[in-house]
């Protein structure tokens, strides 16, 4: 059996179409009711002319991808994942409501000794523009006996 859980170039993506609800359901989790994300006449005297989602929205999304590559492990295998987080996080462009984005992630690195691999997000809208990016590192820790 491979001593890595997953390989190197193996990719996920994950597509969704950021909502309204998913805005001001993140806005009432967090308390970050800045106009930008809830004043819809604030932000059309700006040079966005809309509201935009919270980046930290957007790592959200991160997350999920993260977890889908996560579960392409074999399940029963002798290794379970735990993120150590996002580096390098890039919010390139903004995000509206209503604009359709897709988290694609892909492994480049695993380091054996360390038991951690490393992989790069990639946030595109549905243009084709990147609107972020990241560097997502997970540490494979083993299970109990």
């Amino acid at each position: 059996m491979s001593s890595q859980p997953l390989q190197l170039g193996e990719r996920v993506a994950f597509r969704k179409t950021v909502s309204e609800s998913d805005v001001y359901l993140f806005a009432g989790i967090t308390g970050d009711f800045s106009p930008n994300h809830v004043d819809e006449a604030f932000m059309r005297g700006t040079r966005y002319g809309r509201r935009i989602a919270h980046g930290a929205l957007i790592v959200g999304y991160m997350s999920r991808a993260s977890t889908m590559i996560a579960e392409l492990a074999p399940p029963e295998g002798p290794l379970f994942p735990v993120s150590l987080g996002y580096d390098r996080i890039r919010l390139l462009a903004p995000v509206f409501i209503g604009d359709t984005i897709t988290v694609a992630y892909e492994v480049c690195v695993y380091d054996v000794e360390r038991s951690r691999s490393i992989g790069n997000l990639t946030v595109t809208n549905e243009a084709g523009a990147t609107v972020a990016v990241a560097v997502h590192i997970m540490k494979w820790l083993k299970r109990r006996e």
